[in-house]
């Protein structure tokens, strides 16, 4: 049986070389319906990590939109900033549908007070704004569900201001923690909450592997949505702000991708916070970087799972005897 499991692994791999290309993928097809309809005990529990990336992170739902469609088992989720609102709200029970209508529907400013007025007083008057509205938007849509109540297992990462040290979120208001996940510093005032002063996750946390991983997940696939600061240009001191944030978050990433069982990057780096006119761009290159992986993803997967399906196929040929 451990050389059947060895042969299976190679012929995934592509090491069997191009001789029956038709037989290999018979075989991937049969051995991903077995990785689909296995129980968690026999494929690794398979959590979904949603990066930060401001407006970028729309692209989310496209790439959920691909796993849905593909029949990928997801078993938790875990999100930074936008990518802890995408994630709250699917972890909720919000259906790739679900989750275009809504993202569709944002306007800049309509999650939080970023308005033209507001951002007068932010600039000139030296007055952080609040994130209120942020939470607001999302009891709007998932009501005051808590963590323990969503259909999926659900974390999002802040970040204490005065510490530095990362929060990972996985009991009480998920309204609340996703709000400080996005509480962007230097706009936003601080959220105090748990006695802690909370701004965004993505300072400390880009791609929080590490919180799918505190919820149990054995093989994670992380959709990512950094920006391309090198060609980017700030015009005003916001703007140069959150460039600064981007780059921090670029270099974590760094690190955080090689933590990451499989990654999807769709290519929505030049799309700036303010772009809200490029949202079903983004969300469609969601769509489509990740049915270019799908492929690359399942085969990942199920080498994964190899071991503890090969446990099953023993027992059947017991039976069989």
């Amino acid at each position: 049986m451990r050389a059947l499991a060895g042969l299976l692994a190679l012929l995934l791999a592509g090491s069997a070389g191009a001789a029956d290309l038709s037989a290999d993928a018979l075989l991937r097809d049969h051995l991903w319906r077995e990785v689909r309809q296995a129980p968690e005990s026999r494929r690794p529990k398979v959590g979904l990590v949603l990066s930060a990336g401001s407006l970028r992170g729309v692209a989310h739902v496209g790439v959920i939109q691909a796993l849905e469609d593909a029949g990928f088992p997801i078993d938790l989720v875990a999100g930074t900033s936008m990518g802890a609102v995408v994630g709250a709200m699917y972890a909720s029970g919000k259906t790739a549908k679900g989750l275009r209508e809504f993202a569709v529907s944002i306007n800049v400013g309509s999650g939080n007070n970023l308005t033209a007025a507001s951002l007068v007083s932010l600039l000139l008057f030296d007055k952080l704004l609040s994130s209120e509205n942020t939470e607001i938007m999302l009891r709007k849509n998932i009501g005051g569900v808590r963590f323990d109540q969503t259909l999926k297992p659900f974390a999002c990462v802040s970040m204490d201001v005065y510490t530095g040290e990362a929060i990972i979120f996985r009991d009480g208001d998920v309204a609340k923690a996703v709000r400080a996940s996005m509480n962007l510093p230097g706009i936003f005032r601080p959220l105090e909450y748990r006695h802690r002063f909370l701004v965004d996750g993505g300072v400390v946390d880009y791609i929080p592997v590490d919180a799918a991983k505190l919820l149990g997940a054995e093989w994670t696939i992380a959709s990512v949505t950094e920006t391309d600061y090198t060609t980017s240009r700030p015009e005003n001191v916001l703007e140069s702000l959150l460039q600064v944030i981007d780059i921090r978050g670029s270099y974590l990433s760094r690190e955080q991708r090689k933590q990451a069982s499989f990654v999807i990057e769709p290519p929505v780096g030049d799309i700036g916070m303010f772009e809200d006119h490029r949202i079903v761009e983004a969300i469609d290159k969601g769509v489509v970087t990740a049915s270019a992986k799908l492929d690359a993803a399942k085969e990942s997967l199920i080498l994964a799972s190899i071991p503890r399906l090969r446990d099953g196929w023993g027992a059947k040929g017991a039976k069989a005897e």
